[in-house]
């Protein structure tokens, strides 16, 4: 049986022989949209728990336009068009499209170009910067809320992005555009924190992190939302837009209907993020393992296709990677430490099963970061010799996006 799997901007493919049973988990059968932009504009024009962004907007007044950057598959330039239009018909024409890096790095001009489409040089964009921010208050949970200084000075503030299930927040999408994506390093470490919590992980609506994140939006006051459910081609099957809780939730409620399957553990899951950019390094590649390491029995083997073009992604998440699995993890249990978190999360996964990963990288820096480097049929190989001739499997192309829960 052959299977295609996404690795960077191409695919690699699979040979299982046909004697081992295997599940593929793939997104529900949900056919596109008929027309991307008339979805979009279904959703503008049908706002959840609010006024159209054309009644919200006022003459005289300035906005900003929150996008993700290029380590998100969000398709901005679909979404950006509309939300203008709609800000334009209420009068308002100072908009600036301001990048939530978070703490990723600066983005090159043809990354800017390939976000913004059409629009690129036509509409002013800027980039989040963690040293700018101001302080607004602190959430419940003792997070300091400091918001990049031109988002926190606009009168309306606009969210974009995707909802996708996330390890910690639950799920991405929402207020996650303010924090982390235009908060100071500060308020991403207190937030990122709460993920010590075992309540903070994929699919939980009320993880204590996603919480912190909606109180701190309270705090600055997030005007209008669109977010998108994308296909496994990139492609907007839903889109959501209105209140930034109430709308996140709608589009929350159409992932699970899609992606959200239970599963009896396997012996062996191969799982791939679902390509570029979700595979651009081991740093955000590792969501994929978040969202199938339920599929795996203990002693079980994962195999992660990822091509990780630039490496490992962070430079904290590196320098942990400095020590052996039981000191990394004894390291962050006495402390949280964004980015090293990863490596914890990692080493802690790699003691409960094999860890391999197939990438564009050299041994070296995989077998550093607690993988087994092979190529594809090879780690294959390696995991049947160990599990035998009734190993069980579960291939997962598109892991970034599914979420395998226990049964």
């Amino acid at each position: 049986m052959l299977y295609n799997l996404p690795l960077g901007k191409t695919e690699i493919v699979l040979n299982i022989p046909s004697k081992y049973q295997v599940r593929l988990l793939k997104p529900g059968n949900v056919a596109s949209a008929q027309d991307e932009i008339k979805e979009i504009g279904r959703a503008l024009g049908v706002p959840v728990n609010s006024k159209r962004l054309s009644e919200i907007a006022e003459r005289g007044k300035n906005a900003v336009i929150i996008v993700s950057d290029t380590t998100r598959p969000t398709p901005t330039a679909k979404l950006l068009p509309p939300l203008i239009s709609e800000l334009n018909a209420g009068g308002v024409e100072d908009i600036t499209v301001v990048f939530g890096l978070g703490i990723h790095r600066k983005q090159t001009g043809e990354e800017k170009k390939a976000i913004l489409g059409g629009l690129y040089g036509r509409v002013k964009s800027i980039e989040h910067d963690v040293n700018n921010c101001i302080y607004l208050g602190t959430t419940s949970r003792g997070t300091p809320v400091e918001i990049f200084k031109p988002v926190a000075d606009a009168d309306i503030v606009v969210c974009t992005g995707t909802i996708e299930f996330h390890y910690y927040a639950g799920y991405s999408g929402g207020a996650k555009s303010i924090l982390p994506a235009v908060s100071s390093k500060r308020s991403i470490d207190a937030n990122h924190a709460l993920m010590l919590d075992p309540g903070s992980c994929a699919g939980m609506l009320d993880s204590p992190v996603r919480e912190d994140i909606e109180e701190a939006a309270e705090l600055i006051g997030i005007d209008f939302i669109l977010n998108a459910v994308l296909n496994e081609r990139k492609e907007i099957i839903f889109a959501a837009a209105g209140n930034y809780i109430d709308a996140h939730r709608k589009g929350a409620a159409f992932l699970d209907k899609m992606s959200k399957v239970r599963v009896e553990p396997a012996d062996i899951v191969i799982v791939s993020p679902g390509g570029w950019p979700k595979d651009i390094d081991i740093f955000q590649s590792h969501k994929a393992l978040e969202h199938a390491k339920n599929a795996v029995k203990d002693g079980g083997s994962i195999i992660l296709v990822a091509e990780c073009r630039e490496g490992y992604g962070n430079r904290v998440f590196e320098e942990w990677l400095k020590f052996s699995r039981e000191e990394v993890i004894e390291r962050f249990k006495s402390g949280f430490v964004m980015g090293g978190h990863k490596a914890a999360l990692i080493a802690a996964l790699a003691k409960r099963v094999d860890l391999y990963l197939v990438s564009s990288l050299p041994d070296e820096i995989v077998r550093k970061a607690y993988f087994i480097p092979a190529a594809l049929q090879e780690a294959l190989e390696m995991a049947l010799l160990k599990h035998g001739g009734d190993a069980k499997l579960i291939v997962m192309p598109y892991g970034g996006s599914m979420l395998a829960a226990g049964l």
